[in-house]
């Protein structure tokens, strides 16, 4: 595999991500089918020069902004997931949103 087919996967991971939604690092590399390859993925960001690519969805596992906390950069990321309608803790933290049980989990329990 050539770096440029793993770019390009990754690339579409990352617009696969619906709005209103975040994918830590490493789930993008894995549904890239790069599995361990999160640093991959966020050297890839760092690179990025898309405006339409929507960067802000990737978070660390941890679900916090992996830019300095009260960095530009950090601000900014958290001001685009808000005006998504993700919920972002007062430390700079996003909540994931609550699943939907599964029918196996209404019906089982």
């Amino acid at each position: 595999m050539d770096a440029l087919s793993a770019a390009e996967r990754i690339l579409a991971a990352i617009r696969a991500i619906p709005r209103g939604e975040t994918a830590a690092y490493g789930v993008v590399a894995q549904r890239a089918g790069l599995p361990g390859r999160a640093r991959m993925v966020a050297r890839l960001l760092s690179q990025n020069d898309d405006p339409t690519l929507p960067w802000h969805r990737v978070l660390r596992s941890d679900g916090r902004s992996a830019f300095p906390p009260g960095s530009q950069h950090c601000e900014e990321q958290l001001k685009r997931l808000r005006r998504e309608g993700v919920r972002v803790d007062d430390r700079g933290r996003v909540r994931p949103a609550k699943r939907a049980k599964s029918l196996d989990e209404e019906v089982w329990g």
